[in-house]
């Protein structure tokens, strides 16, 4: 993967420090070794999702990638320290490969990101200390592990936005090499220094200590003329394609023959261009790791077919050489004659020395024999084939002992056949599961941003009644929901418990039934601190919105989202906690959080959850498995619907509490 150069940084930097201005720090995520993910909330856009991979990029994303089911430590950290901090400064280290990010809580934390050699993300405290590295690394001068003091690399090369004459030409009056080179090593890299000696019309082999005032004159201002849009903020997003993939904040000379395509910034043109690698990426080790698994019985299969032909070969072979023995007997039988009266004479040694020199001399009656080894057995060429035969045994006994061992390969071919048939069963179960397994990777998907509806943005269902019923989301909301969408023949309800939703049920002029205000009170109930506290039902009431009101007696104070209640309150008492998820058709497809009897009215697509033990993401999973065959959602549409806190799905117990409803 294309690491991202200074210049690339610079202008990364540059667009971060506008797009996360006081952006506040929601989460931090360790999607693989080298990668981490932070999510920020910017006041007025809503989320931003940065990624930092170490020694190779960083970018806001909207290709946010799938998150480990339990997060590294690294991640953790990161929340701990910096949840809920602002964003107060985005820069570029010197020019180098080292981008800054300082993040405001109660002390001031700067996170690193190194993004030379194989690169770090490096936590570190007020005062400069490391609280935490992605990765420890330990060099002689320099030390990257906790509770060390930060030490930036040593500073090489020039800054080329503020590199003067002078220092151009000291550079190459004390270089060793030529041109291209003593640029390319000098922190302008090897793309921008073939577009400087481009632009400047010099050449590029030539010795750099021999450069002329002219040419000198020449790659200044070629500098100057390439690095200025940099300074001027002016950049021209782009990725390279046709055969040079690359993606760059500038327009070079070196690819104006080449196809471009043009991004409004250059976060964005990063991120179709790193975002479609890591997705080639994630499916190619997918890919290997299954190309292993079925590979792995490939290889068994491959042996067992070797062995299947060894053993045809065997049964063939042991019938033809015992046949040859019974063929040729009286030639063997002379062999074997003199070979058992020379044994009367001379030791089996000698025998051997003498076969050999008979054979030297071409002895009459030597032909059928080719050699014999110290163990008493001879090697005959019977019909131009090898016969192994023991001296020591008559004729029938070694032509018994051929037709034994094609007998025992028989009985081994019968085996051999059915472990290759397992095998190739194997085989294509294992490249089933692998198309399978293939279909389902999850490499990252675009996250298009939605235009919420206004109910949208509160806590809201649609009652079985067909009326619309609105909750806070927080504090703020709370006001929204009194304030802005209160009127006279609506009804307010709200959980009889500190922290709970002012909850509206809108009457469009029409009378509200029993129904829908009993469907409100699961509302209130389950987006309140009851559900997180793992209560099994709550007491929710309701008043005319003529009893709400946020004026304070003399000496009170009513706090952003509280109101005052003055009256008598209606009780709905032991309310359960149960709240169903579904997708309706309700100006358009979406995801509604209500009570079950709603749901049921609107869809057969949902669940019902309850308080629980399962974090909301892992839950929230499970739940888009079960309700969006058709893939209209994302898992953060899910988790905005659901109540604060941990869930579960309900069982048939808990579904029996729903009959409190009819």
């Amino acid at each position: 993967m294309k690491a991202m150069s200074n210049v690339d940084i610079y202008a990364v930097s540059s667009e971060l420090q506008k797009l996360l201005k006081d952006a506040r720090f929601q989460k931090a995520y360790q999607p693989s070794k080298d990668t981490v993910l932070i999510r920020f909330h910017v006041p007025g856009f809503g989320r931003r999702d940065v990624i930092f991979q170490a020694g190779a990029r960083v970018h806001i994303t909207n290709y946010p990638p799938p998150n480990p089911k339990v997060p590294p430590n690294f991640p953790m950290l990161l929340r701990k320290y910096l949840n809920g901090g602002t964003v107060t400064q985005v820069r570029q280290h010197h020019f180098d490969r080292i981008m800054e990010i300082e993040i405001q809580k109660e002390h001031k934390y700067t996170l690193i990101i190194e993004l030379f050699s194989k690169g770090n993300i490096i936590l570190l405290d007020e005062e400069g200390q490391i609280i935490l590295p992605l990765k420890r690394k330990l060099w002689q001068d320099r030390r990257i592990s906790s509770k060390e003091t930060y030490k930036y690399p040593p500073e090489r090369g020039l800054n080329p936005i503020h590199a003067e004459k002078e220092e151009i030409k000291d550079l190459f009056l004390d270089s060793g090499t030529d041109i291209i080179r003593t640029l390319a090593k000098s922190g302008f890299g090897g793309l921008y220094a073939e577009e400087i000696v481009l632009r400047a019309g010099v050449p590029k082999d030539k010795p750099a200590p021999e450069i002329s005032d002219g040419e000198l004159e020449q790659i200044y201002e070629a500098i100057k003329e390439i690095f200025q849009p940099l300074l001027d903020g002016e950049f021209h997003p782009q990725i390279i394609s046709d055969g040079k993939d690359d993606v760059l904040p500038l327009n070079l000379k070196i690819y104006e023959e080449h196809p471009s395509k043009v991004f409004p910034s250059f976060n964005e043109a990063a991120d179709e261009f790193y975002s479609s690698i890591v997705g080639d990426d994630i499916k190619k080790v997918q890919e290997d790791i299954w190309a292993a698994e079925v590979g792995k019985f490939t290889k068994r299969l491959r042996i067992q077919r070797e062995t299947l032909e060894k053993f045809e070969n065997t049964v063939v072979e042991s019938k033809i050489k015992g046949d040859l023995l019974y063929s040729h007997y009286q030639e063997v039988e002379g062999v074997m004659r003199i070979i058992s009266q020379a044994r009367e004479k001379y030791s089996w040694q000698e025998i051997i020395k003498i076969i050999k020199d008979a054979k030297k001399k071409k002895v009459k009656g030597t032909e059928l024999v080719e050699s014999a080894d110290k163990m008493g057995n001879l090697v005959l060429i019977l019909e131009d084939k090898r016969v192994n035969i023991d001296s020591h045994l008559s004729i029938p006994e070694n032509a018994e002992i051929y037709y034994n061992k094609g007998k025992k390969a028989k009985r081994k071919i019968k085996g051999v056949n059915i472990a290759i048939g397992k095998t190739m069963k194997e085989i294509e179960k294992a490249e089933s599961r692998r198309d399978v397994a293939l279909e389902q990777i999850k490499i990252p998907q675009r996250r298009v941003k939605k235009e919420l509806k206004w109910f949208e943005k509160l806590r809201w269902f649609v009652s079985s009644d067909g009326l619309l019923v609105v909750g806070g989301r927080d504090a703020g909301t709370n006001e929204s929901v009194v304030k802005k969408y209160l009127e006279n023949q609506d009804i307010y309800l709200h959980s009889d418990i500190h922290g709970a939703p002012s909850v509206v049920v809108k009457s469009e002029g029409k009378e509200i039934p029993t129904t829908t205000v009993n469907e409100a009170a699961y509302l209130a109930a389950a987006f309140s601190s009851a559900w997180n506290k793992g209560f099994a039902s709550q007491d929710v009431y309701w008043v005319h919105p003529d009893q709400v009101s946020k004026t304070p007696q003399s000496g009170e104070f009513v706090a952003k989202g509280a109101f005052i209640i003055r009256g008598s309150r209606n009780f709905i008492r032991g309310v359960p906690l149960l709240i169903a998820v579904g997708v309706v058709d309700f100006e358009g497809e979406r995801i509604m959080a209500g009570p079950p009897s709603a749901l049921k009215k609107h869809t057969n697509n949902y669940v019902i959850i309850k308080p629980g033990f399962t974090k909301k993401e892992e839950i929230s999973r499970k739940i888009l498995h079960k309700i969006d065959p058709e893939n209209i959602l994302t898992l953060d549409d899910v988790i905005r619907v659901l109540p604060s806190g941990k869930c579960d799905f309900a069982d048939e117990r808990d579904l029996r509490k729903l009959e409190y409803t009819k």
